[in-house]
Order: structure tokens, then sequence, then C-alpha cells
């Protein structure tokens, strides 16, 4: 897998999030900042297997034939949704130990989905701007 320039904005981004998670939430530790952009890229490869599979899932759901098959799927997404929460917490934990902590489950929970509202636009900013700069 190459990695893109988008890629690496994405984990600058991260880092500001995660900085700033850091700053406002007491649970919220790294202890250098070293330690918080290892874990904005350990974060990057997580929400993105996560957002594949997530992808995968739906397509799934989409076209199946039956209802079993889409209850399955559905059964499915909401296992991984939260379950992504806790994959995350484990990684963390298991990369840099007492280092790093993000929290518990909620906090995780609310810098995900800033993570992804980031990640979204960042996205379409640079969707605008190319659209700008061909037009």
């Amino acid at each position: 897998m190459r990695i893109r320039p988008i890629d690496l904005v994405d984990v600058l981004v991260y880092l500001v999030v995660l900085g700033v998670f850091i700053q406002l939430f007491p649970d919220v530790i790294s202890e250098t900042f070293l330690l918080a952009l290892l874990t904005a890229i350990l974060l990057k490869v997580v929400l993105e297997v996560v957002l594949w599979a997530k992808k995968k899932i739906v397509a799934g759901i989409r076209s199946a034939d039956t209802r079993r098959v889409r209850i399955v799927g559905a059964v499915t997404l909401l296992l991984v949704l939260p379950g992504s929460k806790f994959m995350v917490l484990g990684l963390v934990d298991l990369a840099f130990g007492d280092a790093v902590r993000l929290g518990g489950f909620f906090q995780v929970t609310a810098l995900i989905i800033v993570l992804m509202l980031a990640r979204a636009g960042m996205r379409w900013l640079f969707r605008r701007t190319d659209k700008s700069a061909s037009a």
C-alpha cells in the first residue's frame, strides 16, 4: 500500500485532534510528543481498517438477496462499530502501555467521532480546492 499525501494530512490532523484531547481531558495522556505522533499513526491505521471493514459490510447488506443475510450484516455492523473502540484501546495499551491513555470508552468514542469529522472535513476541503484550481 502506498502512502498518499492525504494520508500524511490525516496523521497531522489526528495529531492535532489528539493534542486537543490531551489538553482538555485529564484522562487522555501521552507522555511525549513522539508517543502522541505514534498514537496518531496507529489511530490512522486502525480507523482505515475499520472504515474498510464497514464499507465491505454495508456493500454486503446492500447486495444481499435475503432478509437473513441483511440481518446478519446489520448485526455484524453493530458489533464492529463499538468493537472498534475497544480495539483502539487495546492496541494503544499493547503498543504504548501506561505511557499513553485515551481515557475510557466514551472518551475514545468522542475522539474517534472528532477524528472522523476532521478527516471528512479535510477531504471536503481538498476536493473543493481541487475543483477551484481546475476551473
